[in-house]
């Protein structure tokens, strides 16, 4: 993983208001939407505009960029991809991801550009976004289409529950399996899992009980609507002290077996293997990732 994935926050691409906004928040994530919240199509070409311009003067300077493109129905993909593969950009999110098929051909679509316009083949990276029961079902075989391409994975529930035909509960048992599907079959095929948005943006309580159950589930992220979201979003994703302070402990026990030649460390009478020590790894990894941007 080269950057966070905590939060990524959607910024309609065509409001100057918001973009200059989103410059100015810590999302991890900034996803420059051209799809769905860019109405009517005129406004596309104005969003891709834009992107660009702000790119140019810097205002982004230093973020990482993945903006939403249409899908390959729309009509309005290849426009996307071919003005916006440019420098400053680290990858798309692909929307209405069904089936593996669907990823290949937007990863072969990019090494195309790639080629042409002079680009390290891989440059641009994919984020497929879950919005159909089916792409639940192919989570596996979306995550692995482009294996040196997709970096992450992330959940749309409206579309989802709308193609499930179910009902968006409060409780959130509608999307309770797709979450734990998602999660797992990311998590299967070394990919990051992002959750869903949570919906009612102004009420952080009821977000902070959906975060709870979120990193339960495994999840490393989640889309965000609004940036009073963040702090919550970045405090959940992110080890806290007991946790950095158990995985140093587990290293140095491991460490220190390992140089007595004991091959097993003990604490507490229970023992430290592989799986708890290579937790460990993954914790120390985020927060040297979280203090290093911490510093930028």
């Amino acid at each position: 993983m080269d950057h966070l994935f905590r939060s990524l926050m959607f910024v309609p691409a065509h409001n100057d208001r918001l973009m200059n906004s989103a410059a100015r928040v810590n999302a991890d994530v900034l996803l420059l939407d051209i799809e769905d919240s860019v109405q009517p199509a005129s406004n596309k070409q104005v969003a891709r505009d834009n992107i660009l311009r702000y790119i140019a003067d810097g205002t982004f300077r230093g973020r990482v960029l993945y903006p939403r493109v249409n899908d390959r129905e729309s009509g309005e993909l290849l426009r996307d991809v071919y003005q916006l593969t440019v420098e400053g950009i680290t990858g798309f999110m692909y929307p209405k991801s069904k089936k593996g098929e669907d990823i290949y051909f937007f990863g072969k679509l990019l090494e195309t550009i790639e080629y042409e316009k002079g680009f390290p083949i891989g440059t641009f990276k994919i984020i497929p976004l879950i919005e159909t029961t089916g792409a639940v079902m192919n989570i596996q075989e979306i995550c692995n289409a482009c294996p040196n391409r997709v970096t992450a994975v992330a959940f749309g529930c409206e579309d989802f529950v709308t193609d499930l035909g179910g009902k968006h509960d409060p409780e959130g048992q509608s999307i309770f399996t797709a979450r734990a599907q998602i999660a797992m079959g990311a998590k299967a095929c070394g990919v990051v899992p992002i959750d869903t948005v949570h919906i009612h943006v102004h009420d952080l309580e009821d977000l902070e009980h959906n975060l709870v159950l979120s990193k339960k589930l495994g999840f490393e992220g989640m889309l965000v609507l609004n940036p009073k979201e963040l702090p919550l979003c970045h405090r959940y994703y992110s080890p806290g002290e007991d946790e950095v302070a158990w995985a140093e402990e587990m290293l140095a026990l491991a460490e220190e077996a390992e140089r007595e030649g004991k091959g097993v460390a003990l604490k507490d009478n229970k023992f430290i293997g592989p799986p708890m020590v290579k937790m460990a790894q993954t914790i120390l990894s985020k927060h040297r990732m979280i203090q290093a941007k911490c510093k930028m």
